[in-house]
């Protein structure tokens, strides 16, 4: 409901009003009272917030003024007839209002000024702002989380932290919290509080009910809802994920306890023997497991075999001596944090060695660590990695062989002038990307075919041999027109099968693509930062780059084609503002009469125009694909001279879009209709001539008026047939139509003229005439005019003698050969340009004399002197000037 004002407003004048109230009211705090009302936040515009006239008890006839609409005052309507209060259509939120956290009471202060001045009252008006539950409580964080210890104990609290928040005062802030997905592992010991009280920032507390063991399960996830106490109630969410940290409470230990291996004295130095591991299901530091030999271990045993502290492993550390113990027990001690060693026995049997296989020795020229030979791909094939020596100290097991087993990337041969000797080398180019690491096995082999195996892994260094390839080099995107800022276009994706650095790619724009496109140059997501217009450019041709992070880089480029389609977002053009048309008033029907040029700048249907005529005219038509204006029946310039025709271009879009020109068309006259004569009005009508007429006299005249324009009607009078006692006593004029008695009448003169008038225009080509019959009766006195009209009505037709009419070459040449003041207007020309030359002459000689008296003692005597011959001559010249503008109207 909108609040009720009076019609006219005068700010300025009002605003005086409450100034000057304002300062009565300083003056006057005991007129000053206050009212108390109530409204709930968000309630609808109009809704009903008290009476003042009501509640005051105030008669008719106060005004009910508002001091302020601005600030608490924008939130409310008054009434000033009615006194009414209402809500305005400005939302109040008392959140938003009143702000502060802990705050009960939320109040609007408004002044009120009741007038007219005898009854001024100042009236303060508190309007209290009652909550409604409208804002959910809200979790700062979306995730909150706890660290548990695995050896909590049941009935430990971890507060949840930060708790949640709701800025409403009362119920409508209490928060309750409940926890789901606990599965009876935690509870929750809620906290509630009002949301704007102290107790808010309250977190609710995690309980733990059983207990925990890390290595069972590790993480527990649950859901943490606050509610709040409203009506209707208001909820938030966050999860709550608790994460069981470890605790020392697990030692190792091994799967066996005593473990028996046999081992020739012919084993080669370094060899691993066993590996002897304990488990311990801790993590971390506590998980930590150091080995170490018992004190029982003979120091022989210790200097034979070794054993490595970090990982259990037992080793050949010396050449098995012929002498050696052939039973040796190793007692192994595992040793975790905070945890009593435990033990593991380990028995080793020497065997003696028989006849073996051949000794098998490789001495690496590439470059080798730990077992691992490592070779860039883009070495040449035979390219050497290693040197084998090959030893049989049994004579008898001779002839020896090394060959290797299956690795056909790789070769092995005798070395030229050494016995024994082989090289390992590579056979072929060697491709990282097909293949980066290989097994060679190289086996030596004697006579008895007893064979040794040495296994060698063989790992390839990846060089930046490969560019970037793109999974589509060539795309093509479409995009509409009037795009908002930073569309995404496309997302380019290209690979690099090098590694690491070397197979990082980067994407850059190419050369000469628009700084309109920006292209990310890690993810290669392709936008537009501004509105493209399909008007200005339909297609852009973007080359975009894939670059590597190797050294030089590699690069290589992709074809982005973008086609942006048509919108309908221009309206049809008219190529000129107006048109104009001028066509003859004969014109064949459904000719051409113009062309009305349309252009669209948009493509398809959207660029496809229909024109049609608006303002209904049923004498035109118009070709909807050529704009070839047409009248489809016949036009006459007498009915109308001229169309004006509102012609509506509108496109083929959706919403379709429309233009409005104006068309002129206007009807050259063509010579179609003779000359009307309106007087005389029958070739039976007479006039009476006395034959005391003066000769020069104007008889009568022959009036005609021609409906055409311009030539077409110029109408020319000539006599092209008499009959009568003397036939050409009457002459008539072939400008005006006008019949004067050319002679004196004599008495054989009297009688009855029968004058045939032939009436033509100047049309071209050919000019259209009409004929008339004047009757004049020379006489004294009309004494049978019946015997008159007999004679006009038996009396045989005028033979026409045709004769050329006395009209002008040239209708619109003036008549200065019959101009009766000719003579006079030559002199007077040659008076004005005397005139005029005198004057010129005094104007050059007031100037000079001006240049010589320039000072300020100039007198005012010389410069009237100076001005009497002027004021003397500009008279006669004007009268003359007069005279000479009379006589030329005079001629027109």
């Amino acid at each position: 409901m909108q609040q009720s004002r009076s019609p006219i407003q005068q700010p300025d004048i009002q605003r005086g009003m409450f100034l000057l109230l304002a300062a009565l009211s300083l003056a006057s705090c005991s007129l000053a009272a206050e009212l108390v009302y109530r409204l709930k936040e968000e309630s609808p515009s109009g809704t009903l917030i008290g009476n003042l006239a009501a509640d005051l008890q105030l008669a008719a006839g106060v005004t009910y003024n508002l001091a302020s609409e601005s600030g608490p005052g924008r939130f409310v309507e008054l009434d000033r007839e009615t006194g009414e209060l209402r809500s305005s259509a400005a939302v109040l939120d008392r959140e938003e209002v009143c702000p502060e956290p802990g705050r009960t009471e939320c109040a609007l202060l408004l002044d009120v000024i009741l007038l007219p001045p005898r009854l001024f009252r100042l009236l303060k008006l508190r309007l209290l702002v009652e909550d409604v539950n409208d804002r959910p409580p809200r979790f700062p964080a979306a995730s909150i989380g706890v660290w548990v210890p695995e050896d909590a104990e049941p009935g430990s609290r971890y507060p949840l932290e930060p708790p949640a928040e709701d800025p409403e005062p009362g119920l409508n802030g209490l928060l309750r919290y409940r926890l789901e997905g606990a599965g009876g592992v935690f509870s929750l010991l809620g906290q509630a509080g009002d949301g704007a009280g102290p107790e808010a920032a309250a977190a609710p507390l995690l309980v733990l009910e059983r207990a925990l063991d890390r290595e069972l399960r590790d993480v527990y996830e649950m859901r943490l809802i606050a509610a709040d106490s409203g009506s209707p109630p208001l909820s938030g969410t966050a999860t709550v994920t608790v994460s069981v940290t470890d605790i020392n409470d697990n030692c190792p230990r091994f799967p066996e306890a005593e473990l028996s291996l046999s081992l020739y004295s012919n084993l080669s130095v370094g060899a691993e023997i066993a590996r002897l591991q304990a488990r311990d299901p801790d993590l971390g530091y506590n998980a930590r497991v150091l080995y170490s030999y018992g004190e029982r271990v003979p120091p022989a045993s210790r200097r034979l075999f070794s054993l490595d502290s970090a990982s259990g492993s037992v080793r050949l550390a010396a050449p098995i001596p012929p002498a050696a113990a052939p039973l040796h027990r190793l007692t192994v001690l595992a040793t975790g944090t905070g945890c009593m060693p435990v033990t593991a026995a380990l028995r080793l049997r020497i065997v003696p060695a028989l006849a073996g296989p051949p000794a098998l020795s490789p001495r690496y020229i590439a470059l080798q660590a730990e077992g691992v030979v490592y070779l860039r791909e883009s070495e040449p094939a035979r390219t050497p990695i290693a040197f084998f020596t090959v030893s049989q100290p049994q004579a008898q097991l001779r002839p020896l062989r090394c060959y290797l087993e299956a690795a056909a990337a790789f070769r092995l041969a005798p070395y030229p002038a050494l016995q024994d000797e082989y090289l390992l080398e590579t056979a072929q180019p060697l491709d990282y990307e097909l293949q980066p690491l290989y097994q060679v096995t190289v086996v030596a082999e004697n006579a008895k075919r007893l064979a040794t195996r040495t296994h060698i892994k063989i790992q390839l260094l990846d060089v930046n041999d490969n560019s970037p390839l793109f999974t589509n080099p060539l795309l093509n995107v479409t995009i509409e027109e009037n795009n908002p800022p930073n569309t995404f276009l496309i997302e380019m994706k290209a690979t690099d099968a090098d590694s690491g650095e070397m197979g990082t790619v980067t994407y850059l724009l190419g050369p000469q693509v628009p700084p309109t496109f920006i292209l990310d140059k890690f993810t290669g997501s392709l936008t537009v930062s501004t509105s493209l217009d399909r008007e200005e450019q339909e297609t852009y041709r973007l080359i975009i780059r894939a670059v590597d992070g190797g050294y030089p880089a590699r690069e290589s480029t992709a074809t982005v084609l973008l086609t942006v389609l048509d919108a309908n977002d221009n309206s049809p053009r008219f190529i000129n503002k107006d048109f104009s048309f001028f066509v003859p008033e004969d014109y064949p029907s459904f000719s051409e009469i113009g062309v009305i040029g349309v252009i669209d700048p948009d493509a398809g249907k959207n660029g496809w125009v229909a024109l049609s005529i608006l303002n209904g005219s049923g004498h035109f038509v118009i070709d909807t694909g050529k704009g070839n204006l047409m009248a489809n029946a016949p036009l006459d310039r007498e009915q109308q001279s001229s169309y004006v025709l509102w012609v509506q271009a509108m496109d083929g879009g959706e919403p379709a879009l429309s233009t409005v020109a104006k068309v002129t068309v206007l009807l050259i006259d063509v010579n179609d209709n003779p000359p009307l004569v309106l007087f005389p009005q029958s070739n039976l009508s007479f006039l009476l001539v006395l034959p005391s007429t003066v000769p020069g006299s104007s008889i009568t005249e022959v009036y005609a008026v021609d409906k055409d324009t311009g030539m077409n009607a110029v109408i020319a009078y000539s006599i092209i047939g008499h009959r009568g006692p003397r036939p050409e006593t009457f002459v008539i004029n072939a400008g005006t139509g006008n019949i004067t008695l050319h002679e004196t009448l004599l008495k054989n003169d009297h009688g009855l003229y029968r004058l045939l008038v032939k009436v033509s225009d100047h049309g071209y080509p050919e000019p259209l005439h009409s004929t008339v019959i004047v009757n004049l009766f020379v006489n004294e006195t009309l004494s049978n005019e019946s015997y008159i009209e007999n004679l006009l009505r038996k009396d045989p037709g005028i033979r026409i003698e045709e004769s050329p009419p006395e009209t002008r070459a040239d209708p619109f040449q003036t008549e200065l050969d019959v101009f009766p003041c000719e003579t006079v207007l030559i002199a007077l020309s040659a008076l004005c340009f005397g005139l005029f030359a005198l004057v010129f002459a005094l104007v050059c000689y007031i100037s000079l004399r001006k240049k010589r008296h320039r000072r300020k003692e100039y007198s005012v005597a010389e410069g009237s002197k100076t001005e009497d011959p002027r004021q003397s001559l500009l008279p006669p010249l004007a009268d003359q000037g007069t005279r000479k503008k009379g006589c030329l109207q005079f001629r027109s």
